[in-house]
């Protein structure tokens, strides 16, 4: 296993602002896309990778966001390669060196979305903001926006938008892995997956160390 060698995190909280992406394949592949415009490390994308036998991949592009990402969730392999993200009005691609190419297009917002739009974003990203909305996210989605992270840290999804993915291409290691389907069965990265139905979900993502966490 090609795993990055461990660091301390920084004091304070760590704030990520982005884009997640959640897309299934009929082939069994789950793929997790993060890309982050603003973070601690700059701008960078970064993919997650869940094969059909459970096999987890972390494809990043430096050491730093690998080491980083490999200490908050849970991996069996770590790569670093470039990850490229182009963004078009509907379409995404994302090309990660010569492993993974993935094309994905997305809908319009439902009311989910909608509802994610009107509340301020000074607020969604707000960690206290996450104990309103968490037991919404496990009900209506089953998935999780605050929880413990591996490396005694604590992390808080504020969510701000929800379009659906409609349609999705992707290759791997030069294998086609088929149409879009359901994200099942779940990823297990860390103490959340994504939603079912693949999606593109705008997001303000905060890290703190447990105790900063219990603070709040």
């Amino acid at each position: 296993m090609n795993r990055p060698a461990a660091a301390a995190p920084g004091p304070g909280p760590l704030r990520f602002d982005g884009w997640i992406a959640g897309v299934g394949t009929t082939s069994g592949t789950r793929l997790v896309l993060g890309h982050w415009v603003g973070s601690p490390f700059g701008g960078f994308s970064d993919v997650m990778v869940e094969r059909p036998d459970g096999h987890r991949l972390l494809l990043a592009p430096t050491p730093e966001t690998a080491r980083f990402v490999a200490q908050t969730y849970v991996f069996d392999e770590v790569r670093v390669v470039p990850v490229r993200v182009r963004v078009g009005e509907d379409g995404w691609s994302v090309d990660a060196g010569e492993l993974l190419r993935l094309r994905f297009t997305v809908g319009r917002r439902g009311l989910t979305g909608l509802l994610l739009r009107a509340v301020p974003g000074t607020l969604a990203a707000r960690p206290a903001w996450t104990a309103v909305t968490d037991p919404a996210a496990r009900l209506l989605m089953g998935v999780r926006t605050r929880g413990s992270a591996v490396g005694d840290r604590r992390e808080y999804y504020g969510a701000r938008d929800l379009r659906p993915v409609t349609a999705a291409t992707a290759r791997f290691e030069g294998r086609d892995l088929g149409m879009l389907a359901t994200i099942v069965p779940p990823v297990r990265f860390g103490f959340g997956s994504t939603p079912r139905r693949p999606s593109l979900v705008r997001v303000t993502t905060t890290v703190l160390a447990a105790r900063e966490g219990a603070a709040r």
